[in-house]
């Protein structure tokens, strides 16, 4: 490996170590407990490390965001089924399966742990990361619209509709509330079927595509 691309993965590694960091002390203290001292000292590095790569507090807690639709848009990326409907169920266990592998990133992605000053407030900040992960959800279910499975609500009212049933589910999931192996069947599955169904899909045909998705 020449030393140009070992520079660069060292780089990637120290911002990927940096915005982990972050990511965890939002999630388990809220925004009071940012710092860079404290980031740093949590990814093994010093204080500057953290203004080299990020440059201020706000734009690392800009790249915790953005790392969290990254690593989402990569589960998206490889997802394809001739069936919408499935490719949408492919899409919502892709979606429950990286907020369970990376719920400190999770929390600062949506919200939902305290952001205090760090809560993005310009509208092109909510933007971050969408045309990769729920635009990729619109699509899918503009194909399901085009294909007559579903009726158009025009916009992107069914991804929103889509997207208030699995983040419910996984704060639900997050917080104990629900069994992750059992629940999947159980809750989720049932919850996709009645979203397809109560937008004119077939409720025969809807079961079973979603199931197909659902069944390891």
């Amino acid at each position: 490996m020449s030393s140009s691309v070992g520079d660069v993965t060292a780089v990637g590694g120290m911002r990927e170590r940096l915005t982990e960091a972050a990511a965890a002390l939002i999630a388990t203290g809220g925004a009071a407990s940012l710092s860079a001292r404290k980031v740093a000292a949590r990814a093994g590095t010093s204080t500057m490390s953290v203004y080299t790569h990020f440059g201020s507090m706000e734009a690392l807690v800009l790249a915790v965001v953005e790392e969290g639709f990254a690593r989402l848009a990569r589960r998206f990326a490889d997802l394809s089924d001739p069936d919408p409907a499935t490719h949408l169920a492919l899409q919502t266990v892709a979606y429950v399966e990286n907020a369970r592998d990376n719920p400190e990133l999770y929390a600062v992605m949506f919200g939902v742990a305290p952001m205090g000053v760090y809560r993005p407030g310009a509208p092109e900040r909510f933007d971050l990361g969408r045309r990769d992960t729920l635009d990729r959800v619109a699509d899918v279910l503009g194909r399901a619209v085009a294909e007559g499975r579903v009726r158009d609500a025009g916009g992107s009212a069914l991804a929103v509709r889509w997207w208030t049933i699995v983040h419910g589910y996984v704060l639900l999931e997050s917080a104990g509330y629900l069994e992750p192996v059992r629940s999947a069947e159980r809750v989720l599955g049932p919850l996709l079927v009645d979203l397809l169904v109560g937008e004119g899909d077939d409720p025969g045909r809807a079961a079973e595509s979603v199931r197909r998705a659902l069944t390891p």
